[in-house]
């Protein structure tokens, strides 16, 4: 019998056949039906991996042998894709810098994708897959469905700060969240600011691992988290421009506010000239992600440094890894992310720093 990958991800009208009458063309997906378990569980079986029971591994193999199937040779092209959904984000440079240095460093060429929703045409996981290349680098998000199709073509992947759940055995690189909101929080705390507010992102993993870590700190320094003082909005200028509207509008307003991220802290400085209030001397304001223009606006920003290129960096170096079939220790990695402070944070009125340094003792 001449048995044959197709790469489809998706059985052809032979495999629709059943075991007995021995279809001309086996994929792994075919396979993977037969078993009744995932493309990625025969991924593993495939390549000898941990995390598959021994009932289901025997299943597999059994099916493996009884159709000859065999791993087809690898034969793709010496490229790291990199794909967007939307290429306007102010961190993308540092990122595609970050692959760059990597790919320079081990012969590989780069190629820069947007999946794009706003185009009449746009490109899908599809157009990647029929690319074939190296191995695939996908900026926050890659569907099941996605996974699923590169799994199938032997395609390795990783998600770079991802916005979602990813099962345990999906690669991905990321940056210690909790961490940076805890920092962030802390360092309000130390200048004596007791009336601090959040303005907090979506329900993504990683928006709310910087609230956690705000309240985290909130407690471990006996301070109330006042819920009025906690608002939720989306990632952008406009939305924490309202955000901080409504919250400096107030008479009893917070005297510092710690974004989620670093275009919802512009929104800040931006309703704060509007109410006629001065950065820091009246409102101390901490962002998240250390973006360029954090060190460019007036006062500059203190803000959470996060390292778009060393993870960049991390992540592909795990994706060449797994495109040259080796074992890798761990396959999720997180960054350490750090504090910038520049001149956007001071005590509040009233508090000198003396007064400050002796409530920390």
């Amino acid at each position: 019998m001449n048995v044959t990958d197709n790469g489809s991800g998706a059985p052809t009208a032979d495999e629709q056949s059943s075991p007995d009458d021995k279809p001309g063309s086996v994929t792994i997906a075919y396979i993977a039906e037969s078993a009744g378990v995932s493309i990625p569980t025969v991924s593993k079986v495939l390549n000898g991996r941990s995390g598959v029971s021994d009932q289901t591994r025997a299943r597999v193999e059994e099916l493996i042998n009884r159709y000859g199937y065999r791993k087809p040779a690898p034969n793709r092209a010496n490229v790291v894709e990199l794909v967007f959904r939307e290429l306007d984000g102010m961190g993308a440079v540092e990122i595609i810098r970050g692959v760059e240095r990597v790919a320079r460093r081990n012969r590989v060429g780069v190629m820069v994708s947007e999946f794009g929703v706003h185009d009449s045409q746009p490109m899908s996981i599809d157009d990647t897959v029929g690319r074939r290349p190296n191995c695939v680098l996908s900026v926050s998000q890659l569907s099941k469905k996605e996974r699923d199709q590169l799994t199938a073509k032997g395609i390795p992947f990783v998600v770079f700060d991802p916005i979602g759940d990813l099962p345990d055995d999906v690669p991905f690189v990321g940056a210690t969240n909790f961490r940076g909101g805890h920092t962030a929080t802390r360092h309000l705390l130390n200048l004596g600011h007791r009336r601090i507010a959040m303005i907090s992102g979506p329900d993504h993993p990683f928006c709310l691992a910087r609230k956690a870590g705000y309240l985290a700190a909130l407690a471990e320094a006996a301070v109330a988290a006042e819920p009025e003082l906690l608002v939720q909005t989306q990632l952008t200028r406009e939305d924490g421009h309202a955000a901080a509207r409504e919250l400096l509008s107030r008479a009893d307003r917070p005297t510092a506010v710690f974004t989620a991220n670093d275009l919802q802290a512009m929104g800040v400085y931006q309703a704060a000239r509007e109410l006629g209030l001065s950065i820091p001397a009246d409102l101390s304001v901490v962002g998240f992600d250390d973006l360029p223009i954090a060190a460019w606006v007036d006062p500059p920003l203190t803000t959470v440094h996060q390292p778009l290129a060393e993870m960049a960096v991390a992540a592909t170096e795990l994706a060449l890894a797994l495109g040259r079939g080796e074992e890798v220790a761990q396959v999720g990695l997180e960054i350490a992310t750090t504090l910038a402070v520049r001149a956007s944070t001071a005590p509040p009125k009233g508090r000198t720093s003396r007064t400050v340094r002796k409530d920390l003792t």
